[in-house]
């Protein structure tokens, strides 16, 4: 036993088993899971989450009970329990989680659950990824005094006039070498004031995710006995076949044929600031747009999303597929496609001239990645591929593994901002607000109160 985990209500320990293998991404390949039986995030609050493992190494996480607030008639549950495992072998990586949560009780039994659980597992070998949901359920949900069916994935119920609840929200995203996969077996908005919850406040109950990405084969030799020495950027291909056919609406599609080109070497930089993972789902069956033509990198909410080169920033704003989007032309005519931001940073404009690691925006989950993790989808469109327009594109992976990490950000001073939507005549918002405390009770003669008001929440609280 290494760590006690903060537990309203109840009792939990972390048993930390070992390391299991690599990190979630490396040139290596990888192998990530983690899990949380219980989540609750109230807007400008700290969050509270119970039972929660990461992978690797392996670990498995027991609580006796969840309660929040502390006082009754909020979120309330019995036995809790999560677990993580990941592992990475010469030619495969395997990663899987899972969570369970017992007698769930919301507001006074507005809500109740008999039993909540969430399972993924994901494999990875040189013939490919696939995972598995398999094993996620929600049992006996009642919802205001009815019974409801619980067997369709992404099912939306009703609460009154306060809220909604989403049964089974899910996604995968297969690859070439990967695979990714998350359950959240029960997840709870709250649209109004409701119980002693704010509005905008979510409860997860039951999460999952596992993600994979097979090792690379073996690099081959220009001479017997030599190996051709790592490229700062991936060599240029010779595949110069026109890209994939479209496909209709939930067909999904081989891996197409991709043009590949070679972009200037030198200047770029990793497109995500800090602890991110990511695998090859290039040229996966997408219903809308057809396949993936991008990679898509995991990170927390709020993560710093960086300019990859020197350029300029040009079509900023929203579309439904990718939410809050930008594109980025560097300074030999290349571009770069970022969507799904939760915010932009000031140097999002169009016309902007920005330098690699500059802070472009902040990563996020909009257009139609509501229901998913966090993450940044990013595309690469070199200038030679331009002509054919969107199917112009090469696939990102081993440019992600050739980047540097950016250790320092540049970050111009001023605050984030959204844009209007929709035929809103309202003023452009001038803040992203990820937080906030309530000080209008605080005495301005008592010099220390708002000292005090501003200090570090109590680890209790914190996830």
């Amino acid at each position: 036993m290494r760590k006690l985990l903060p537990v309203v209500g109840g009792f939990a320990v972390l048993l930390i088993v070992g390391s299991m293998g690599a990190g979630a991404q490396s040139a290596a390949g990888g192998a990530s899971a983690r899990a949380y039986a219980m989540r609750v995030a109230p807007p400008g609050l700290a969050e509270s989450v119970s039972t929660s493992v990461e992978a690797p190494p392996e670990a498995v996480a027991l609580s006796g009970g969840f309660s929040y607030p502390s006082e009754a008639g909020g979120v309330a549950s019995g036995a809790l329990t999560a677990s993580a495992s990941a592992r990475v072998e010469r030619t495969s990586a395997t990663a899987e989680s899972s969570s369970e949560v017992q007698a769930v009780s919301l507001f006074g039994g507005e809500v109740t659950a008999s039993k909540v659980s969430a399972h993924v597992r994901a494999t990875a070998d040189a013939k490919g990824g696939s995972g598995d949901l398999g094993g996620s359920a929600v049992e006996g949900l009642v919802v205001l005094g009815q019974g409801v069916d619980t067997s369709s994935a992404g099912a939306r119920v009703a609460i009154g006039d306060w809220g909604y609840a989403i049964v089974l929200a899910q996604g995968t995203t297969p690859g070439q070498r990967g695979f990714r996969g998350f359950v959240t077996a029960l997840e709870i908005h709250l649209t109004a004031d409701h119980g002693g919850l704010p509005a905008g406040t979510v409860v997860s109950i039951g999460f999952a995710e596992a993600a994979v990405a097979a090792p690379p084969p073996p690099e081959k030799t220009t001479n017997p006995g030599k190996t051709t020495p790592e490229p700062t950027t991936p060599a240029p291909g010779t595949n110069k076949k026109k890209g994939g056919t479209k496909a209709k609406r939930g067909e999904t599609l081989p891996l197409p044929s991709i043009p590949e080109a070679e972009l200037t070497p030198g200047g770029y930089v990793f497109p995500v600031y800090g602890a991110s993972s990511f695998t090859d789902t290039f040229g996966a069956g997408r219903a809308v747009v057809g396949w993936h033509h991008g990679e898509d990198i995991f990170a927390s909410l709020g993560t710093p999303v960086l300019a990859v080169a020197d350029g300029t920033v040009f079509s900023v704003g929203w579309n439904d597929l990718g939410g809050n989007r930008l594109w980025l032309r560097d300074e030999q005519g290349n571009e770069f496609y970022y969507a799904h931001l939760s915010a932009y940073s000031p140097l999002a404009r169009n016309g902007a001239r920005v330098h690699a690691g500059d802070v472009l925006g902040f990563l996020g989950n909009t257009g139609d990645a509501e229901f998913t993790p966090p993450h940044l989808h990013f595309e690469i469109h070199p200038l030679a591929l331009l002509g054919l327009g969107y199917d112009g594109v090469i696939a990102p992976y081993t440019y992600f593994l050739a980047w540097r990490r950016l250790e320092d950000i540049r970050f111009v001073p001023g605050l984030a901002w959204l844009p209007q939507f929709g035929r809103s005549t309202a003023p452009e918002p001038g803040a992203y607000l990820l937080s906030a405390r309530d000080i209008s009770s605080l005495s301005g003669l008592d010099p220390g109160s708002l000292r005090r008001a501003f200090a570090a929440a109590p680890a209790a609280a914190l996830p």
